[in-house]
């Protein structure tokens, strides 16, 4: 248990260094896209629904952030102070716009060694919680997008969400029983 938290610490703390770092040197920033890519990918993919638009945002995303690397402070996780650039830039994609969003395009990588059975029914699965997502509050979708597809914890979650670790770890909770109602209702009625 030591080993691992005194390794949770040491990479924050290298994240922490390759920030201040990339302020001047390219490489340690790109390090930083490398580590980062694909949550904040997923993010987009999973509020946009289409690769293309996702493409865009995740890249004025780390435009962005390299703009603004120096107000990075380390006072939480980069990968936090990202999410919360990437949820700026999703509020001004989607300012004055209502889209419905297929969110099973976040599924975004199909695995190629999955039998198509299998793939059959992970589809349908990720489609009737998509549906199932649609219906929740906005503030707990975006909490299980953030933890779930952005691949943060529930502390920088909270940051994104300028929320508390508790109120957090209360919106996912509800959502995932609400979709978890919801999915299973479904599952039910249609078998």
């Amino acid at each position: 248990m030591v080993s691992i938290m005194s390794t949770q610490t040491q990479s924050l703390e290298d994240e922490a260094a390759l920030a201040r770092l990339a302020a001047t040197d390219a490489n340690a920033f790109a390090e930083l896209y490398r580590r980062n890519l694909t949550r904040v990918y997923r993010y987009h993919m999973a509020h946009t629904g289409n690769t293309k638009d996702a493409e865009d945002l995740t890249s004025q995303t780390f435009t962005a952030a390299l703009e603004g690397i120096r107000s990075y402070r380390g006072s939480g996780t980069f990968a936090a102070w990202l999410m919360g650039i990437a949820a700026r830039k999703r509020f001004m994609y989607f300012r004055g716009m209502k889209h419905e969003v297929p969110l099973e395009a976040a599924d975004e990588y199909p695995n190629p060694g999955l039998p198509t059975d299998k793939a059959a029914i992970q589809r349908l699965q990720t489609q009737s919680i998509a549906r199932a997502l649609k219906q929740l509050s906005p503030e707990r979708c975006e909490a299980i997008i953030l933890i779930y597809f952005g691949g943060l914890n529930y502390d920088e979650a909270g940051r994104v969400m300028n929320k508390n670790e508790a109120a957090v770890k209360m919106l996912v909770s509800r959502g995932l029983q609400a979709l978890r109602e919801r999915t299973s209702l479904k599952m039910e009625v249609e078998e």
